[in-house]
């Protein structure tokens, strides 16, 4: 127009530019929120991680929409009102500079940039199977958690020395700033574990503060591990306090993998449970093996002789209420405190009924009167029994749990899982079950491997409604297989397996809605370049030296490619055209069109 814009055309311009974004835009939105399906059709503890950030990004792009249709343009049309010139700052001017000629080489060997690409994504794809996989990265949480497993029965007392003796041994340790324990079960039993139960919470000095700051966080753990076992009665777990949690919360174990072996005679049970404790002591990668200590708490077994009990005039209930006196305690009264009170237990000391020996001369009263020692009329022994019981779903079952160092989750627990089956044999009625975080893998895979396929599909339906051709989808489809060899190659640069959190990536997804926004003009662009060869048309086609370099050649290429920085596609025409060769109405038709480039958004030079 050859002035600047009154408040009304300027007004009427960014509706008309807003109203032209509209539709590719929400196509692109579309694209965007469809890669979060798989996302929100994950349950379970997998759902519950994963849904809050999707939930987010979902929000955002919305909200950013609306702005973006609504705020955005409003506030353009108010604020810009002076001279607006449209200029590239030096990074982009490099970056072009950069990719134009690989730009212009890929066009001339497409060919071999098409082989190119299908030997990559082939290549990626083979190494892929390679990845290994586990649930979620394990994160340094900075400090450690080492469970400390001792003798069932263990009392307080000796409890409580062991511990000083073992954080004594963790102290020997330079890169340890300290460590506290908790024993047994708290007041408030988060917990319902015995004496014999500890967890130690170890905290690291920072790592400036280590004589050696490039040392690992494993050789910290193998350092600690090497200090404390030799220490007698002791076995250890080593994980991260929350990771420790986190995987109890899981399975109800605090361990990486739980093997569960369900059945009914408890022995068979012990019996399949150390089997396969040998099985993983053999596989590479396992650490921290623990049958679960189902077994080998100390009982006190008392067995009347019925017979002599029976000469005496005594029968079994007096002996159990003499037994319960002396070993649990009876109430004999009450000791009041102002306005508290207590009960008064009689029983006997503890290093008495710790001892079969003293207890064997515990006098029972007779009803003729007089007393009789109970190891005369019963038998007294110390036996191995149960320690604990547990069930899950009506069935008793024995867990073997290990954690998995220098190795992927699950290719361990898969190589596990064959070794388990050939080499443990179980009775009849009895079965293996495997539980831990590799659970919640699997449960995750099974549904994506159903999902992503169907995201897809419906991807590639919104490509084609957006552009109404099958070839361009597919042509801007195929860089979601390219996509994912950056993914790929990533990981293994890395060396970190492929988890569910690397799974959920959507940089494709944005890839191609930037693509879609682009392709979208594609006829547009093919006007314009219509309007440029007219352009030549009535002017001296001799004294044009470059008049349509990229969007006379491929129109959708014009539209796709140069919009990705920003811009909308460039028709640059140098104005060395002699003034006296054009008409009057030659000139006006070429400032016509020149106007109508330059409102369209297109840089002419």
């Amino acid at each position: 127009l050859g002035r600047q814009l009154n408040d009304q055309e300027r007004y009427d311009l960014t509706a008309s530019a807003t109203a032209e974004v509209i539709r590719p835009s929400l196509f692109g939105l579309g694209i965007i929120a469809a890669v979060y399906l798989p996302i929100f059709a994950l349950s379970g503890v997998e759902g519950k991680m994963f849904h809050p950030m999707a939930l987010t990004v979902v929000m955002a792009l919305v909200s950013a929409m609306i702005l973006s249709l609504t705020l955005v343009p409003a506030m353009v049309a108010l604020l810009f009102s002076g001279p607006v010139a449209e200029k590239d700052v030096t990074v982009m001017r490099g970056a072009r500079a950069a990719y134009e000629p690989v730009l212009r080489w890929a066009l001339r060997a497409r060919g071999l940039v098409v082989v190119g690409a299908v030997v990559l994504v082939l290549l990626c794809g083979a190494l892929a199977t390679r990845l290994g996989s586990e649930f979620i990265p394990n994160l340094d949480e900075g400090d450690i958690a080492m469970h400390a497993l001792r003798i069932p029965g263990t009392s307080l007392t000796q409890a409580v020395q062991m511990q000083n003796q073992l954080e004594d041994a963790v102290r020997t340790v330079p890169e340890v700033e300290r460590i506290f324990a908790k024993i047994g079960t708290a007041e408030v039993a988060t917990d319902a574990v015995p004496p014999s139960v500890a967890d130690n919470f170890i905290i690291l000095k920072p790592r400036e503060d280590w004589p050696d700051p490039r040392k690992s966080k494993a050789e910290v753990v193998a350092d600690i591990e090497q200090a404390v076992t030799p220490i007698p009665g002791n076995r250890y777990e080593f994980l991260q306090p929350i990771q420790m949690r986190f995987n109890e919360l899981i399975a109800g174990v605090r361990a990486e993998l739980a093997i569960k072996v369900f059945g009914d005679d408890f022995d068979a049970l012990v019996d399949a449970g150390h089997q396969i404790e040998a099985v993983l002591s053999g596989v590479p990668g396992a650490v921290d093996i623990q049958v679960e200590q189902a077994t080998g708490l100390p009982v006190l077994t008392i067995a009347p002789r019925r017979e002599t009990m029976a000469r005496l005039g005594l029968n079994v209930a007096d002996l159990q209420d003499v037994l319960a006196t002396a070993l649990g305690g009876t109430v004999a009264g009450t000791f009041y405190t102002g306005d508290r009170r207590a009960d008064v237990v009689v029983r006997l000391p503890e290093q008495l009924r710790d001892d079969p020996q003293a207890m064997e001369l515990l006098p029972v009263p007779l009803p003729q009167g007089g007393y009789v020692p109970l190891g005369e009329i019963a038998e007294l022994g110390l036996e191995s029994g149960l320690n604990q019981i547990n069930r899950e779903n009506g069935k008793r079952r024995v867990v073997v749990t290990a954690n998995v160092r220098g190795r992927d989750l699950g290719s361990f627990v898969a190589e596990v899982q064959r070794r388990v089956a050939e080499q443990v044999t179980v009775p009849a009625g009895y079965w293996v079950e495997y539980g831990g975080t590799f659970e919640n893998l699997q449960s995750a895979s099974r549904r994506l491997a159903v999902v992503v396929p169907v995201t897809l599909a419906l991807i590639f339906g919104l490509l084609l409604m957006a552009l109404g051709s099958a070839r361009d989808a597919a042509v801007i489809f195929s860089g979601v297989p390219l996509a994912l060899t950056g993914g790929v190659l990533a990981l293994l640069l890395r060396d970190i397996p492929f988890s569910i959190s690397a799974g959920v990536a959507d940089g494709w997804a944005s890839r191609i809605a930037a693509i879609v926004a682009d392709r979208s003009d594609a006829d547009e662009a093919a006007d314009k370049v219509a309007k440029a060869r007219e352009l030549r048309e009535v002017t001296n086609p001799q004294m044009i030296q470059n008049p349509v370099r990229v969007a006379e050649q491929n129109p959708a290429l014009g539209a796709q490619v140069l919009r990705d920085n920003g811009t909308v596609g460039i028709i640059e025409i140098q104005q060395n055209i002699p003034v006296q060769d054009l008409t009057t109405d030659d000139m006006k038709q070429f400032t016509d069109l020149l106007a109508e480039f330059r409102g369209n958004g297109l840089q002419v030079e």
